[in-house]
């Protein structure tokens, strides 16, 4: 049977985060989903980590199985915490559970992280220095401002059980925002398949030059799987 693949994207982004990912597992005849994750009705201040993680199992269940379920960053977070109604697991430079989200930057969230009123292109292109002027440019149209709250408890550390189903994780190397030792870890403790991507940044296997390659490694992941 021909697996349907879920895409969840990071903090502050988007569905549009996986067009690239999404043309190159369309184009070998999967079937792909890459929801927008939406606020709670009481608002973004108040939408919390759950609300997402609900958000994304509804739309995961929903999938004829086998799911492969793929998440970037805070997607790869989300992807974790929904692992159970996933046949494989892709994680793209995750926020980690815990023990390991104590080694990441410490910071101070506030309750909206403005990063859509606050959208600068010069920022854009520092955020994703693999990517090219046109994608840069698309990425800084689309930023919207993010729950401080759903960032808070994540960073503050999630505990979760190990997927029962095959994991890859994809480390980027320069990664200033989950060091690629962290994925690593992570990688290691849960017995997942590890892929680093040299060169590329936090958001690059998404954005960057290097993000057709980068799919079509996870694809061909999930075709051995």
């Amino acid at each position: 049977m021909t697996p349907a693949v879920l895409f969840l994207h990071g903090a502050g982004a988007g569905g549009w985060e996986w067009n690239v990912w999404r043309a190159v597992f369309e184009a070998a005849g999967l079937a792909t989903a890459a929801p927008d994750l939406q606020p709670a009705a009481s608002g973004l201040a108040r939408t919390t980590l759950d609300d997402y993680a609900g958000q994304a199992g509804t739309a995961l269940r929903v999938l004829p199985r086998p799911r492969v379920l793929v998440g970037a960053s805070l997607g790869g977070l989300l992807a974790a915490m929904c692992a159970d109604e996933a046949d494989a697991l892709v994680l793209v430079n995750p926020l980690p559970p815990a023990p390991w989200h104590a080694e990441l930057p410490s910071r101070d969230w506030p309750a909206i992280v403005p990063w859509r009123h606050e959208a600068r292109l010069a920022s854009t292109r520092h955020a994703l220095p693999d990517a090219d002027e046109a994608t840069a440019l698309y990425a800084f149209d689309r930023w919207r401002d993010e729950s401080g709250l759903v960032l808070g408890t994540a960073h503050a550390g999630v505990a979760l059980e190990r997927p029962s189903c095959p994991l890859l994780c994809m480390a980027s190397t320069v990664d200033d925002d989950v060091p690629p030792a962290v994925t690593a870890a992570l990688a290691a403790a849960w017995g997942a398949d590890l892929l680093r991507l040299p060169a590329a940044s936090h958001v690059g296997p998404l954005l960057g030059r290097g993000a057709a390659a980068a799919a079509q490694q996870a694809l061909a992941w999930c075709r051995d799987r």
